[in-house]
């Protein structure tokens, strides 16, 4: 779960088939259609700071925001239906055969869920998973675009699907957003059912921002226009009243246990700052290698310390003594080990 009002735990999406396991098959340029999305969002590709929502209206501030892209994988219906995601819409005409639109109107929320979905695979899978590393999520998973007014997303497991709501700025418009729900299903891919105690819910919350961030920046390049550890600061304009806007940061000083105060956003960025400092010492392919393959190796109530140590050895696996030597150091610098 997403929004900051909220407080309730995400939940998760169900086991991956085997039968969903099929390796990506390239489509043949010619056969993939091109559509219009953010890229990521508009405050991080501008670093305008006073962008507003304006009740979803498209205006002249946001032109340079959109950027024409290729959609891969689809299944040739016409629809957002594809390898990796589903777009099921709530709100609006579901999109069916065209895909550029502007944000006034609902479809453009369904051709960002699913560009930015398949993105986050096509990232994990540059980084060898499915192909010299075990597969990671390569499941289709369904995405709703919702008609929910809070200010909120959330995984719901028993019907196995992420929605994405419409409070403020429509959750769907921020490619962080949608990448760190999809974070929670990846987790739930390696670990049915991940995240059942406030320690395990905490990393669930911690990781899905740094995915969101990683895939983003794998994508849309850096240096970024924004500070590149705010997460989803487009969608933060709307409930947040100072500069530079963010939903949280990956680079705070939280440290372990004095600053956990029991809720599982919050007590995340402490996880996710460790993360991110991973990254900053070893490059963002060999930490989120690590960082990503050390979780099929956690349980589902896993401990910060018991999932820091699976971390620690993953590391040591990935790139030998100094890989270890630095995850350790980042762990031990927030208290985690």
């Amino acid at each position: 779960m997403l929004t900051p009002r909220s407080r309730r735990n995400a939940a998760f999406l169900a086991l991956v088939t085997a039968a969903a396991l099929i390796p990506v098959q390239a489509h043949a340029a010619t056969t993939d259609p091109t559509a219009t999305v953010f890229f990521p969002n508009p405050v991080q590709s501008s670093g305008d700071q006073s962008l507003t929502d304006g009740k979803d209206r498209d205006s002249a501030a946001l032109a340079s925001a959109y950027r024409t892209v290729t959609l891969t994988d689809l299944d040739g219906s016409g629809t957002l239906t594809g390898r990796y995601v589903r777009v099921k819409s709530e709100t609006g005409k579901p999109v069916d055969g065209a895909f550029h639109f502007r944000r006034d109107v609902d479809q453009f929320e369904q051709v960002m869920g699913y560009y930015w979905v398949t993105t986050a695979q096509h990232y994990l899978q540059s980084l060898g998973f499915g192909s010299r590393l075990r597969p990671v999520n390569q499941r289709q998973i369904e995405l709703r675009i919702n008609q929910y007014g809070g200010d909120n997303s959330f995984f719901r497991e028993d019907k196995a699907n992420i929605t994405l709501g419409k409070g403020g700025v429509d959750d769907a418009e921020d490619a962080e957003v949608i990448v760190h729900e999809y974070g929670h299903s990846v987790q739930d891919g390696q670990v049915p059912g991940f995240g059942t105690t406030l320690e395990s819910g905490s990393i669930g919350e911690a990781f899905s921002d740094y995915l969101a961030v990683a895939v983003t920046s794998w994508k849309t390049g850096t240096p970024t226009a924004a500070p590149e550890a705010c997460v989803a600061d487009w969608d933060a304009v709307s409930y947040t009243a100072t500069a530079p806007h963010c939903l949280r940061r990956l680079d705070g000083t939280k440290h372990y246990p004095e600053d956990v105060v029991g809720e599982v956003h919050r007590d995340g960025e402490i996880w996710s700052a460790a993360l991110y400092d991973i990254r900053g010492r070893l490059g963002d392919r060999l930490a989120s290698t690590i960082i990503v393959d050390a979780q099929f190796d956690f349980a589902k109530d896993t401990t910060f310390r018991a999932a820091a140590e699976a971390t620690v050895a993953a590391a040591r696996r990935h790139g030998g003594s100094a890989a270890e030597s630095a995850v350790r150091a980042a762990f031990t610098a927030r208290g985690l080990i």
